[in-house]
């Protein structure tokens, strides 16, 4: 299992596997609970969505090709390991895919007045879905203080070969934000 830092890159040998993402949240101010949501991006070269069925998250849970499959939402993140799982089929993915980027983001933070820096121990793992091996985990140690969402890591193509990029990087729109990127 290899752990990465934030902007390292690796080779990802297999077909299928899940996307594993975790998180804690510190008590809500507001009383009210944390709702985090993990979400996928499905990009072709002009790093642009390659249609609106190509964002998978809570109320699309699968792209039109198979290859992206949200397991669900995930109400309140409690207990341990993954709060929010994405199954991978590479040997699916529509041929115009070049990256996929996982992005998660806190729903209604901004009426619930909460942000990342409200959370910790946040994680992204890949793991082979059928033996559970994990093959990489890349925990976010930053702080972030005022970012509603942040985009974990990425997949993306290069010369025919799958690789995974750490990302780690926050900003403070929220889900709408990435939306107007990717559109």
């Amino acid at each position: 299992m290899i752990n990465l830092e934030k902007g390292q890159r690796v080779n990802i040998e297999l077909q299928r596997f899940t996307i594993g993402l975790g998180w804690d949240t510190n008590e809500s101010s507001s009383g009210d609970g944390f709702d985090l949501d993990a979400s996928a991006f499905i990009l072709g070269e002009n790093r642009k969505i390659l249609a609106d069925e190509y964002f998978v998250f809570y109320n699309n849970l699968k792209s039109p090709d198979g290859a992206v499959e949200h397991t669900g939402d995930n109400l309140t993140g409690e207990g341990d390991g993954d709060d929010e799982s994405l199954k991978v089929d590479l040997s699916k993915i529509n041929s115009q895919a070049t990256e996929i980027c996982f992005v998660v983001t806190i729903h209604a933070a901004v009426e619930r007045k909460q942000n990342f820096g409200q959370v910790h121990n946040s994680f992204i793992r890949i793991y082979n879905t059928d033996t559970n091996e994990e093959i990489l985990k890349y925990e976010l140690e930053e702080d972030f203080s005022v970012e509603t969402a942040v985009e974990f890591g990425r997949l993306y193509k290069k010369s025919g070969q799958w690789k995974f990029e750490a990302i780690g990087v926050g900003q403070k729109q929220g889900l709408q934000e990435y939306l107007n990127k990717y559109n």
